[in-house]
């Protein structure tokens, strides 16, 4: 009889997921915990079944611009993935969105929602990018405080009703720069009653299907750079269903995230309502950046837990040289490597997600402010780094199998790769903590953050606590030495500082897991996911480095 591999298969994924359950346990209260539990419960089987197989199995569903109506109207329509049209609604009954508003939560509200998106992203086809600028816009409007806005958009973008629900758009990339938008082109005319009139070219919108957006554009007669740019409201269509002075010019073709209906538009007219005065519109996205961001690290956790999750249930299917490759040592290692880089970052992301939920309830430290502050940035790009690391790999870990494009294994390296440069490259994110620190003044509260996370290691992990520490110390002399020497010479070792303190607070933070573990005597998983973090490298800083690239680029 013919042979016929059998395919990897998921379980639920909120019941399979122990790392998932065991955090939650850890951190939530049990009233809260048996709040959530049911709705985690069936989202979990809904991103193992149902969105699993729309997102698994067709891979040529993508969406479709059509332009022009058959009698020579210009349309502007996007006909969505089968996959997406399924997850808008599924989204908003399950308040993907709309749990970080839940004020009965409190603090843990962001928990629970953040929660909801590590279970649902990896099925979704990336829905979790409307989504995440959904949160943002939400986020900064209330920030704003401009009540006409919130009154007119916020019930709608925090709706659990899918007929009433919003998403937003966020349109800042423009033909001059992605991440440098202060040399935005956009201008924006003023009307006779407040609104102003945008006019220009957004080169790369994610999501255009959705009703609204947040975009930056430079009011007339403000001066160059990103102080005379303005923050601006806008709904993509009118009451009648007519694009607001908004042409498609084209979907983009994308390496991945290819369900998400990306568009070059062309503004022209556009209506649109300032959201927070006529200037300092790139500091008015400021909370819009932190929400997404973190978004961004949730989801490149999730994909690795996804692929990891896979990957284990193919190596107990397939035989290969007389048995099944989870008894092969070799394979074995590698699926721990996976994992314990996987742990890594879900423990990284979620502290981040913790210490935001503590910020929005009013009840984080400052210490702990300051912590978000620095934790936002290394979150982001540590996970997107490892994210396409770990898929990678994963894809290997079935061998031809992970290159063929119907077994649904190779869209998630492609999707994958979008997080360390969405919402700012690793560079660019590197970049930003320099700017942090030099508002937060110094390295100390991750440093205490370490210590607190250490202070009662279990004796298994003294040595990967001590490495944290210690890698740490050398990334707290490296920029004291950087700094006396140039900002050229900071700059040219931001990335590596950076990586180090996230793979430094991952290291930690598993070691305070490990504590848990072995209080409530469980299998010690996080312990040996630190001493294999360790093994693989934390320390990443190198001395002198702006000497060593002229050299080595001469």
């Amino acid at each position: 009889m013919a042979f016929f591999q059998t395919p990897p298969t998921l379980e639920n994924q909120f019941t399979d997921d122990v790392v998932l359950r065991e955090y939650l346990a850890r951190v939530l209260s049990p009233d809260v915990l048996r709040a959530i539990e049911p709705e985690l419960l069936a989202l979990g089987g809904l991103a193992a079944g149902e969105l699993f197989e729309l997102s698994a199995h067709n891979p040529q569903d993508e969406p479709r611009l059509v332009s022009w109506s058959a009698w020579g109207k210009r349309s502007d329509r996007i006909e969505l993935s089968r996959l997406w049209q399924r997850a808008q609604p599924i989204a908003a009954q399950f308040g993907v969105v709309a749990a970080a508003y839940d004020k009965k939560f409190g603090a843990a509200a962001r928990i629970h929602q953040m929660s909801l998106v590590h279970l649902f992203n990896p099925s979704s086809g990336v829905y979790t990018c409307p989504l995440a600028m959904t949160d943002g816009a939400a986020a900064t409007l209330k920030r704003a405080g401009n009540q006409t806005l919130i009154d007119r958009a916020v019930p709608r973008l925090t709706s659990r009703e899918p007929a009433y629900a919003w998403t937003s758009g966020q349109w800042m990339t423009e033909r001059t720069g992605g991440s440098d938008v202060a040399i935005s082109e956009t201008i924006a005319k003023p009307n006779d009653d407040g609104t102003f009139g945008l006019y220009g070219t957004k080169w790369f919108t994610s999501a255009t299907t959705s009703q609204m957006a947040l975009t930056l554009a430079r009011p007339e007669g403000n001066p160059p750079g990103g102080s005379g740019l303005a923050l601006f409201y806008l709904e993509v269509r009118d009451e009648a269903g007519n694009m607001n002075g908004i042409s498609i010019n084209r979907l983009k073709d994308k390496l991945g995230t290819r369900h998400v209906p990306t568009a070059e538009l062309t503004l022209d007219g556009t209506r649109a309502i300032p959201v927070i005065g006529h200037r300092d519109g790139i500091k008015n996205i400021t909370p819009m950046l932190a929400i997404t961001r973190t978004w961004n690290a949730v989801c490149a956790a999730s994909f690795m837990r996804r692929i990891t999750t896979l990957a284990r249930s193919y190596a107990k299917q397939r035989v290969a040289f007389g048995a099944t490759l989870d008894k092969k040592p070799l394979h074995v290692d590698t699926l721990a490597w996976m994992e314990a880089e996987s742990m890594g970052a879900f423990f990284l992301t979620f502290r981040a997600v913790e210490l935001l939920g503590k910020e929005e309830a009013g009840v984080a430290s400052e210490a702990e402010t300051q912590l978000l502050r620095l934790l936002t940035p290394i979150a982001k790009l540590t996970t997107g780094k490892q994210g396409v690391a770990v898929v990678s790999e994963g894809l290997e870990a079935f061998g031809g199998a992970g290159y063929v494009e119907d077994t649904g294994l190779p869209v998630m390296l492609r999707d994958a790769q979008v997080m360390p440069i969405w919402e700012g490259t690793t560079n660019v994110l590197s970049l930003d903590l320099l700017r942090a620190l030099s508002r937060v003044g110094s390295l100390s509260p991750i440093m205490a953050e370490i210590y607190r996370c250490t202070e009662h290691a279990p004796p298994s992990c003294k040595e990967a606590a001590e490495a944290a520490r210690s890698a740490t110390t050398h990334a707290e002399r490296w920029l004291a030495s950087a700094m006396a020497e140039g900002i050229e010479s900071v700059e040219a070792g931001a990335r590596r500082m950076a990586l180090t303190l996230g793979r430094a607070l991952e290291v930690a933070l598993l070691v305070e897991h490990a504590a848990w573990e072995a209080k409530h005597d469980k299998p010690l998983r996080a312990a040996a996911a630190a001493r294999r973090l360790v093994a693989s490298g934390v320390d990443l800083v190198l001395d002198s480095l702006a000497r060593e690239d002229a050299a080595l680029l001469a």
